[in-house]
């Protein structure tokens, strides 16, 4: 088995999205006529990553029936566990299929012109942190931001300017020490609380990306993205 160097997080409810995520999963709802899933995964194999990793959990038949694609492994937590497990617990579960090193991106962002390119990739495998997260400008549904970045380009929890998580990161293993080796349990864990601890340590990077990003959170920003004139 090729182990992969990138996972895509879609195994969410979408509560906010709701009556759309009613019936069809929050990844495949569609920008243009395409899932918005699809975008992530175009891009990594554009940028030879051929091997990925999607999490599913709700509606996530769909998802499997529909993203039918070479180089695809599912973790399937809906299957496995019932539901969900949180976007830590989901990753712990996922790293028997994943490198040492990997890309995790949202399955519910659009953010069409991110390049997820080997250069960044080196750099990070090279530096020996445990994450490098990338940071956009505050979008109106989050205007204080998640985190600061220090001249080293180091995270921090304050500071200022402050900047939002667009959920596309980079990832080592032993980020996830802190969780049960493939999470047999299917524990619930969030992010949070593993990202403040590396940060607390210095042991988190980052840079900002000032291209078209929306989380795709509500009914009406999917709508404003399909009604926009499309991205070049």
């Amino acid at each position: 088995m090729t182990l992969a160097k990138a996972m895509i997080l879609a195994a969410g409810r979408g509560e906010r999205m709701r009556p759309l995520t009613d019936r069809t999963p929050k990844p495949l709802l569609e920008v243009r006529g395409k899932p918005l899933m699809l975008y992530h995964i175009e891009a990594l194999q554009r940028a030879g990553w051929k091997d990925i990793v999607i999490n599913t959990a709700w509606l996530e038949e769909q998802i499997v029936q529909r993203i039918d694609l070479p180089g695809l492994q599912f973790s399937r937590e809906g299957r496995d566990f019932g539901g969900a497990l949180e976007t830590a617990g989901g990753i712990a579960r996922a790293l028997p299929l994943l490198d040492e090193v990997f890309w995790v991106v949202g399955g519910d962002v659009h953010v069409p012109r991110f390049e997820f390119d080997a250069r960044r990739y080196e750099q990070f495998a090279a530096s020996g942190k445990l994450a490098h997260i990338v940071m956009v400008p505050n979008p109106p549904h989050n205007t204080k931001g998640d985190f600061a970045l220090g001249g080293d380009g180091g995270v921090m929890r304050e500071g200022s300017p402050r900047y939002t998580y667009s959920t596309i990161g980079l990832y080592r293993k032993s980020f996830f020490d802190g969780l049960p080796a493939g999470n047999p349990q299917g524990q619930k864990a969030p992010m949070l609380p593993l990202m403040l601890s590396a940060i607390d340590r210095g042991e988190m990077t980052a840079e900002i990306y000032t291209g078209p990003w929306t989380d795709v959170g509500t009914p009406e920003r999917l709508s404003a993205l399909n009604t926009a004139t499309p991205v070049q």
